[in-house]
């Protein structure tokens, strides 16, 4: 006889073992085959192919099970950071969104300390806390999510709400969030059932501009198939490859962090009201507009469902990036996009600086793109397009290039060899 991995119980008589030497079919006694007991002592058995277990037995197994989820779920809390420390994280990485960083590290936390709370059987149930963000394209919605996860070391799953659709349309089925989950774990569904997933672009199932048939699949249909995954169901996947398998996850402990610019949100929670302003008083009231938190009647009035409004009770507005914002995003961070420039022509022995005037002509020429951080890479590889061909070429001759505000604005820039300065474009 051997141990199982439920700890102190026995399986003498599943396949592969014997019980006691005996052959349990030619006897054609029924046995429960991890007690040893016969049907008339240990009570009705529960039958597979080959086996049998009693209630008695079937109880200690699912005990078994429940104290190793519990101690699972108790080293989450021992390595789960505190809020400080994982604001402190995302200061590393964002910078700006103090509020934001905030909110997200506080619902986090309270996150996985719930898990933890159910596995011990409290008896006040806590309920799950899913995130609304809402900001302009490049506020960095996606990568405070994407770091939230790795702070805390659970698996990560992104997905553009424009691609779902309700189950039976064409288009991704929400489903297949699971499968992200699983495909950024191993295919574990009890790691994948504690992830984070953060859905981009729901505002683009909004309901408020179903004029199409394409609109209503992919709005209201989405948006009910989608609360029915964030309230937490069993999600059977199907794992492609040579040895295609079946998969459970239930997603009622996976994290939701949903994202959206959110356009014209006031104007839809105004003519909900019946708002009509005009004149000075309407340029008032737009003053500081998209500065306060949207409530569950703006979210509403802009087209999403009441009940999907109800399962995202965490709302936070960021705030969009101005010019300072953008020059601290290219030096500040920890793998700031700078470094990640510098790190690149270092490989070819040439040595990367830019101007203090030069980063700032930068985020403004991003800025004026009108797409947030996102743009600063976009500048950056056109302004550095020409030294990233050259450098290879010239075999460690190239000692430094250095990017002023004139190179910024179209001029090559300054290209140092050995004993010598000449522009890149000479070279």
């Amino acid at each position: 006889m051997r141990r199982s991995s439920f700890g102190e119980i026995w399986l003498p008589g599943l396949p592969g073992y014997d019980y006691d030497g005996r052959d349990l079919d030619e006897e054609r006694i029924r046995r429960c085959s991890f007690c040893g007991q016969e049907e008339d002592v240990a009570g009705p058995l529960i039958g597979g192919e080959e086996a049998y277990i009693c209630e008695h037995c079937l109880d200690e197994c699912n005990e078994a099970l429940q104290e190793d989820s519990r101690q699972r779920q108790e080293r989450i809390l021992e390595t789960l950071p505190a809020p400080r420390a994982l604001r402190k994280t995302l200061d590393d990485y964002v910078v700006g969104q103090e509020r934001a960083k905030k909110v997200l590290a506080v619902a986090v936390y309270n996150h996985y300390k719930r898990l933890v709370w159910a596995a011990r059987g409290e008896d006040v149930e806590i309920g799950k806390s899913n995130i609304l963000l809402i900001g302009s394209s490049g506020t960095g919605k996606s990568y405070l999510a994407s770091c939230l996860a790795r702070s805390v070391d659970v698996p990560f799953a992104a997905i553009d709400a424009t691609t779902l659709t309700a189950s039976g349309y064409a288009g991704e089925s929400v489903d297949s969030i699971a499968l992200r989950l699983l495909e950024n774990c191993g295919h574990d569904p009890e790691k994948a059932s504690r992830g984070i997933v953060y859905i981009d672009e729901i505002d683009k199932l909004s309901l408020r501009d179903s004029t199409s048939s394409r609109q209503d699949v992919s709005g209201e249909g989405a948006q009910q198939a989608l609360l029915k995954l964030i309230e937490g169901r069993t999600v059977r996947v199907e794992v492609p490859g040579r040895n295609r398998r079946e998969l459970l996850v239930n997603t009622r402990d996976v994290l939701f962090i949903c994202g959206g610019a959110f356009e014209g949100l006031n104007d839809a929670s105004r003519r909900a009201a019946g708002y009509q302003g005009v004149g000075f008083t309407a340029c008032l009231d737009d003053l500081g507009e998209g500065e306060s938190t949207p409530t569950a009647n703006d979210l509403q009035a802009f087209g999403l469902v009441p009940e999907l409004v109800g399962r995202l009770p965490v709302v936070e507005q960021l705030n969009s990036l101005d010019v300072d914002d953008l020059t601290r995003i290219l030096i500040e961070p920890r793998n700031a996009l700078v470094e990640q420039y510098r790190a690149m022509l270092l490989r070819d022995g040439c040595e990367l600086v830019f101007t203090d005037e030069a980063l700032q002509a930068v985020a403004r020429r991003a800025y004026q793109r009108g797409t947030g951080a996102r743009g600063l890479r976009a500048v950056l590889e056109d302004i550095l397009l020409e030294p990233m061909f050259a450098v290879p070429a010239a075999e460690g001759a190239v000692k430094r290039i250095v990017v002023d505000e004139q190179t910024v604005a179209g001029s090559s820039p300054i290209y140092e060899m050995v004993g010598e300065q000449r522009s890149v474009g000479n070279y």
